[in-house]
């Protein structure tokens, strides 16, 4: 479903800070299956995530989605195609403050410019599936560490995305709520999306739902 081709990204480039975050990564996100990145600080992890995630351009090399050229695409339509296909989990959340769970889910789909109580009603569906209808007008400062993870992958999900992209999901979770978010993994996958996660945590990239695991070192693919 998504190709990379002999990808590169390199950071201020040609100047005395130059780094090459990425060195030549050729590999394929197969549909329909789970794959994990896995890897030490600094091996690219996230640069290559947001690669695929068309949240960034390579500095050379192509990156294909469905067999067409993604990564010379203009802006604005690059910005659409991240909107239609991806839903994006980050580490830290990123949850406006001041700001309730139910509109944080929203927030996304507002470009769609769906009828605001039809909006509403989705958000509201999405955080009832994720046990949390509860909390709905909380603001997200007042959401535990747990919450505040399920408000964003309910976010992630609000425009149905095709493919969720996770940066280092469990990074702050202890293992019951790591067990959990597997949990929510496994019915991405029976429900036919492809998941695509960074992670340097031992209980996703072992965890039997994992198709594929890549291993990143130094910018490259590394044997495993």
């Amino acid at each position: 479903m998504i190709e990379l081709n002999d990808v590169t990204k390199v950071y201020n480039q040609g100047r005395a800070n130059e780094v090459a975050a990425i060195r030549g990564v050729s590999l394929t996100v197969k549909a329909r299956e789970v794959t994990v990145l896995k890897g030490p600080s600094g091996s690219g992890k996230t640069t290559l995530l947001t690669l695929i995630g068309c949240l960034a351009r390579p500095t050379s090399g192509r990156v294909r989605l469905r067999g067409e050229a993604v990564s010379s695409l203009p802006e604005k339509f690059l910005a659409q195609l991240r909107r239609q296909t991806f839903g994006f989990i980050f580490q830290q959340h990123n949850l406006i403050r001041g700001v309730s769970a139910l509109q944080n889910v929203m927030l996304p789909a507002y470009p769609l410019g769906l009828p605001h109580a039809r909006l509403a009603s989705k958000a509201l569906e999405l955080l009832a599936e994720l046990g949390l209808e509860h909390r709905a007008g909380l603001t997200a400062e007042h959401l535990s560490g747990g919450e505040a993870q399920r408000v964003a992958i309910a976010r992630a999900l609000i425009n149905g995305p095709e493919v969720i992209v996770a940066d280092e999901p469990t990074a702050n979770l202890d293992t019951a709520l790591t067990q959990q978010f597997l949990e929510i993994v496994a019915r991405f996958k029976s429900e036919g999306k492809t998941v695509l996660m960074t992670s340097h945590d031992p209980r996703i990239w072992q965890a039997p739902l994992a198709d594929t695991v890549i291993t990143l070192a130094d910018g490259r693919e590394a044997a495993a």
